[in-house]
């Protein structure tokens, strides 16, 4: 490389690994795995050290991360929030027990809680009123978060019966899996990135700037430590059972132990059990029932003498590798999926697992009949985790990633920088045809009522329709004859293909699925181009000239057009008499309040529909956009407004506008 290129790719380097950075410690949701991680870290300090012309003080390498955040007052703890040391094995608990009572000189009982994977939350409270929430920090000082905080439902603002007049308790703020779920189902939808686990999905809530987006992730907390002296009862078993009269939510699954036994057999049950629990949870937290004695056994540096945490190990079973086949999505991505001997892991039976891409399977070094190791990544998705090397079979040769697509045999293709291979034979591979087909059919395209993906496929299957265009020529008799159509069924499929014959032309050019012509760049040709016949003769530097129209997208559209399939497919829709000229006419703008302006719509409204709320937007000359950006200048949210668009408009400073607010723009 050249040193000028050798300077990018460190520049380059330190950017990427600086937005990992902010992902985990700021807004507690990394991208990518710690040994991804790891290597990036490494790549960066071995060119550092090779070309030191390059040093930069500032360089992610010469950082720690912390999880205080700016945006929050910093808060000193009272008590210090320390953490606890960690073991691993029964043995580990037992050499605990031992050095405990040695140290006491007694016998004492012990207190076993579930320790909750969550982030971890101290409490004041004053006269009986809660006044202050704060992160642990860096143990020593934390985050003020007390607006977020009294959004748990499950946290009470005012404390029921006798209580001291100043009350610190500690716990843990867990995401339930259900809610952890449906909040990565919507971020998936939204094509944001996942939270890895519910912990960071908890601990990313909890820094939010909006309370409103922290209430609606329905947020759950949990106490298992009062601090300080002067507390009414010496035992600390009993002194949450005081807590839970008090109103506080505590574990139900705290025991008392009297002894050594009763602590593994707790263990035990809860290594088999934690699987039927609504949150995750990672191992037992074992204390010294008396607080008088934990007194008297103290702290090291980093952690009291007189409690331990016993970490529950992953659960890994192994299994034989059967064969490994690939997927091919809607989008032309391929995904090679590992078929096992069917194998028991976490209450269920595990057969498939993913692989995610072929790196994955080159850092496995996978050869085909391996024994595996599989765990339930996060508790929740089976992945493959290791190779037995001692057993692989004599001659077994490494699994290969395709070359060529599973289903329709087109070389598959790989975008610099892009982790999946691609198959991107839109017009004749099985899964994106329908793609395709499915695209055209949705509710921001054409909106066909009644039919979905899986009658899409029957129809595929049935040899029914191959393009778009086929579904012109369906008829009532031909779908009556699919599996659980009947006659109402195939009547509404009818009426909702004739009905986007009064669909507006950039919808129509939307809905055609050309790559990189979303729903924002197909309005702006249709309003540029004006029609169909005229965006056929376009050339590259004709489409150039539109406003966010770059190269990229301008030579994918040519391209298109020059396919003879797709001529065909156009002449096709042309004579059914979908619509192919815009009507729109900027000269009757009611308005230009609204140019230069931005918009992105979320939520219901009481005086608009969605559609008709974008249509007045445009008539007094603004843009709709998508999705959220820099270049967004408003969000118009209504009742019900997604919350993750409400945080990305948060944390770009987007002013938020109600429909009240935007007809203020426009009077």
């Amino acid at each position: 490389m050249s040193t000028e290129e050798i300077r990018k790719k460190i520049e380059n380097l330190r950017r990427e690994i600086e937005l990992h950075n902010q992902n985990y410690y700021r807004f507690n949701a990394p991208t990518l795995s710690d040994f991804e991680y790891d290597l990036l870290v490494q790549d960066l300090t071995a060119l550092e050290n090779k070309y030191p012309q390059f040093h930069d003080p500032n360089s992610p390498t010469l950082r720690v991360g912390s999880d205080l955040s700016q945006e929050f007052k910093q808060v000193v703890h009272q008590y210090p929030m320390l953490s606890l040391s960690n073991s691993y094995s029964e043995t580990e608990v037992s050499d605990f027990v031992q050095r405990v009572e040695k140290l006491a000189g007694v016998l004492p009982e012990y207190v076993c809680e579930l320790k909750l994977d969550g982030t971890s939350i101290s409490l004041i409270y004053e006269n009986g009123s809660f006044v202050r929430a704060v992160t642990r920090g860096d143990g020593e000082k934390g985050d003020d978060v007390t607006a977020n905080v009294r959004t748990i439902r499950t946290i009470p603002l005012r404390l029921k019966g006798h209580f001291p007049d100043r009350l610190e308790i500690r716990g843990e703020i867990v995401m339930p899996f259900n809610v952890f779920d449906a909040l990565n189902a919507e971020r998936a939808q939204n094509g944001e990135p996942l939270f890895a686990n519910p912990r960071n999905a908890a601990s990313g809530t909890l820094k939010m700037l909006n309370p409103a987006i922290v209430a609606s992730r329905r947020l759950d907390a949990y106490f298992y430590y009062l601090p300080g002296p002067g507390m009414p009862v010496d035992g600390h078993f009993e002194l949450l059972e005081m807590a839970a009269e008090w109103g506080f939510q505590i574990s139900p699954h705290a025991r008392k132990c009297k002894d050594l036994a009763e602590i593994l057999q707790f263990l035990e049950h809860w290594n088999r059990e934690r699987a039927t629990l609504p949150f995750a949870t990672d191992g037992v937290v074992i204390k010294v029932n008396s607080k008088r004695l934990q007194e008297e056994l103290g702290y090291t540096a980093k952690s009291p003498r007189w409690a331990i945490a016993y970490k529950f190990k992953a659960e890994r079973v192994s299994t034989r590798l059967l064969n490994v086949s690939f997927q091919v999505g809607r989008t032309g991505a391929v995904t090679p999926v590992a078929n096992l001997e069917p194998v028991h892991l976490g209450g269920t039976t595990v057969k498939r697992a993913s692989l995610h891409n072929a790196d994955v399977i080159k850092e496995l070094d996978l050869h085909e009949s391996d024994t595996v190791y599989v765990e339930k990544g996060g508790e929740i998705i089976p992945k493959i985790v290791g190779v037995e090397m001692s057993l692989r079979l004599p001659g077994s040769l490494p699994v290969q990633f395709l070359s060529n697509c599973p289903e329709c045999g087109q070389s598959l293709t790989r975008e610099e920088g892009e982790a999946a291979f691609y198959c991107t034979n839109d017009d004749d591979c099985p899964p994106l045809i329908k793609g395709k087909i499915e695209h055209y059919i949705s509710r921001k395209a054409m909106n066909v009522d009644g039919l979905g993906s899986e009658t899409i496929d029957l129809l595929f299957q049935e040899g029914l329709v191959n393009n778009v265009g086929d579904l012109y020529d369906l008829t009532q008799e031909q779908l009556i004859q699919l599996e659980r159509m009947g006659e109402k069924s195939a009547d509404r499929i009818l009426e909702g293909i004739a009905q986007t014959r009064e669909v507006p032309f950039e919808r129509v050019l939307f809905a055609l699925g050309i790559r990189y012509v979303g729903e924002t760049v197909a309005k702006k040709l249709a309003r540029s181009i004006k029609s169909m016949d005229a965006l056929r003769q376009a050339d590259v530097a004709r489409l150039t000239e539109i406003d966010e129209i770059g190269l990229k997208i301008a030579e994918s559209i040519v391209a298109w057009f020059q396919i003879g399939k797709h001529l065909d497919l156009i002449d096709k829709l042309k004579n059914q008499g979908l619509q192919f000229e815009s009507k729109f006419d900027e000269n009757f703008l009611i308005s230009q309040k609204l140019t230069g302006l931005t918009f992105v719509i979320s939520g219901v409204f009481n005086n608009f529909s969605r559609d008709e709320l974008k249509a007045d937007i445009e008539k007094h000359g603004g843009k709709v956009g998508t999705s959220i950006s820099s270049k967004t200048s408003y969000i118009v949210a209504g009742e019900g407004i997604g919350p993750s668009k409400l945080e990305k408009a948060l944390q770009l400073k987007i002013p938020i506008i109600t429909e009240e607010g935007y007809g203020q723009l426009t009077n």
